[in-house]
């Protein structure tokens, strides 16, 4: 599993897009909870589902170039909800490092994988994590190859000091 909660992260999926690209390219969850970047119908598209009740999109303005290149998404941090248990900030998407949309986002601080989808690469085997999926399950990329997939969580990481010490007691 990906340790995105409570912190900024980026990823970036290097791919070469080939005649009419379709389906994830990664996803992470499922429809209650998780996030996703795919393409459907030419566009690079981003979704972080907020606990199945709150399905956040992004949408790239471009179109996406054929062949090699390098498409992501970015989260900035910038503030940590924990009455409602949520991380607020800024996602950016990203097609050849040029911004082709940016939304403000509420991320889970929960885990994703409760019911057992972890992170895969090409596909969602699992529950989607949106009904905007192209095709049909697993959701595959197709027309083209991804070479891989990069992330970064090196950012700081919030924890919650009280929460911690409470867990701490009820251990002892």
């Amino acid at each position: 599993m990906v340790p995105i909660r409570g912190r900024s992260y980026k990823f970036g999926v290097f791919v070469d897009f080939g005649d009419k690209p379709d389906g994830v390219l990664f996803a992470n969850g499922s429809r209650f909870g998780g996030h996703s970047l795919y393409v459907k119908d030419g566009k690079l598209k981003y979704v972080n589902n907020f606990i199945g009740l709150k399905e956040q999109m992004l949408v790239a303005a471009a179109d996406l170039p054929k062949g090699s290149c390098i498409v992501g998404i970015d989260f900035e941090m910038s503030s940590v909800d924990k009455a409602n248990m949520k991380t607020l900030g800024t996602a950016t998407l990203y097609i050849n490092d040029k911004q082709v949309a940016q939304q403000d986002i509420e991320t889970q601080s929960g885990a994703f994988s409760v019911a057992g989808e972890g992170f895969m690469v090409g596909r969602c085997a699992g529950a989607p994590v949106t009904e905007d999926f192209p095709g049909v399950h697993p959701w595959a990329f197709t027309g083209g190859t991804i070479q891989k997939v990069v992330l970064d969580v090196s950012g700081d990481h919030y924890v919650d000091l009280e929460m911690e010490a409470i867990a701490a007691m009820k251990r002892d």
